[in-house]
């Protein structure tokens, strides 16, 4: 069957393309993410967060090249049918609608737990609010593109700001305890790598600029330039709150606040100035966690929307609105997806799972980059090559139970994708 061509319109300058990028980056990965991984590699988690940077550097690259190239919906889902071929392709989009819906209901999860902390309220009450958050951004961003980037700039700009209020009020605190807390220690090399995958899914947010490849003005331009700001501005502001949160309250104790509450950055402000600071935090941790889940239902859906022209998922999902500026049915099935895993997801869990899925997305990434065409190509193949050893590498490193499973929903996908080009042909 012939692939379903309607479009979106182009409507995202590189101001709004930069905002939907630190939206998606600066969120659940800072906010909850570095005291996962200080629990598993302690004061190693800003080793970890280097390496994870520094794959995830190499990843946007391979992913401004394709993008700059080959500019629609979709993202790495489009370049592997382009570049490689049709199961790999499928394959890209299925991870990604794994690792982000996973991500997704971890940005849930972590509103519904810092909020709850911050009104004092019983954690039981976590889930139905986790739930209800996912319906409420679903919504917004069936308003279309422009609402949601309204909206998304408005929370970046509070998230930047209670960040950098904690490391102003920290860096002194914990340049006093580091030799305690930032003392380096033997760790097991898994231990740094798990941690390391965990930290790579923090900076993967540049992708939904490639993703809303189709609704961004000048593409070619606008794309690798919102990318390597995106990712400049999150390594800095990552590595340095990472380390204000590990010197003032250690690794162990990071670790263990954030298995309890998935609040570690609230937790360090209540350390440094009391429940007023933790307010401060707990603001900003409340916005970046709907910054990252408005902009993870705008890329999901945008998936859904070329899995859906391609006849790779149901036809329905491929409906542009009337101003075409959402795909409303892609949009409400992302928007369900999301909210019934936060029902029975746990941080940690869905966080481990992300990692997985994405690490297999981006490997396909940086193997669709090495065929670019020769004119196409403004960087060294290289770089392509060490980031698709370094996805494939590290993505192994999560729990074995997590990898398993990503691996059956490799095979599961791939089923599907047989079956749906079957019944393609018969009709």
């Amino acid at each position: 069957m012939p692939a379903i061509t309607s479009q979106l319109t182009r409507q995202l300058g590189l101001f709004g393309a930069v905002g939907m990028g630190l939206g998606s980056i600066i969120g659940t990965g800072i906010f909850v993410s570095v005291g996962l991984a200080a629990g598993i590699a302690g004061p190693y988690v800003v080793v970890a967060l280097v390496i994870g940077g520094a794959i995830g550097a190499l990843n946007g690259l391979s992913s401004a090249q394709l993008a700059a190239a080959h500019p629609v919906t979709g993202g790495t889902y489009e370049y592997g049918y382009k570049y490689l071929n049709a199961p790999l392709g499928f394959s890209a989009g299925w991870m990604f609608l794994c690792a982000k819906t996973a991500s997704a209901a971890t940005a849930a999860l972590g509103f519904a737990g810092y909020a709850l902390r911050a009104a004092g309220q019983d954690a039981a009450l976590k889930t139905p609010i986790a739930v209800g958050t996912a319906v409420l951004l679903t919504l917004i961003v069936l308003a279309g593109l422009r609402r949601s980037n309204v909206v998304n700039i408005a929370i970046v700009s509070v998230t930047l700001f209670s960040l950098l209020f904690l490391v102003f009020i920290g860096a002194r605190t914990a340049l006093g305890r580091a030799p305690q807390n930032l003392a380096l220690a033997e760790i097991a090399p898994r231990d740094l790598f798990e941690a390391s995958a965990l930290m790579f899914v923090a900076f993967t947010g540049y992708a939904r600029i490639a993703t809303l490849g189709e609704e961004v003005h000048d593409p070619q331009k606008t794309i690798p330039r919102a990318i390597i700001i995106v990712l400049g501005v999150s390594v800095v502001l990552y590595c340095t709150v990472a380390f204000v949160a590990v010197g003032v309250l250690g690794g162990q104790r990071l670790g263990e606040v954030t298995r309890q509450s998935a609040a570690p950055l609230e937790a360090v402000a209540g350390e440094l100035m009391g429940r007023g600071g933790a307010l401060v935090l707990t603001i900003g941790a409340c916005a970046a966690m709907l910054g990252v889940l408005l902009n993870l239902i705008l890329g999901l859906s945008r998936v859904l929307l070329a899995m859906g022209r391609r006849r790779d998922m149901p036809a329905a999902l491929a409906h542009v609105n009337k101003r075409k500026d959402a795909p409303p049915v892609a949009v409400i099935v992302v928007g369900v997806a999301v909210a019934g895993l936060a029902a029975v997801g746990n941080v940690k869990t869905t966080w481990s799972f992300s990692a997985f899925s994405v690490l297999i997305y981006y490997a396909i990434t940086n193997l669709a980059c090495l065929r670019l065409p020769r004119e196409q190509r403004t960087m060294p193949r290289a770089l392509a090559v060490v980031g698709l050893i370094g996805c494939l590498g590290l993505a192994f490193f999560v729990d074995w139970q997590v990898w398993v499973a990503g691996l059956g929903l490799i095979a599961a996908g791939l089923i599907w994708f047989g079956a749906a080009r079957l019944l393609s042909r018969k009709s």
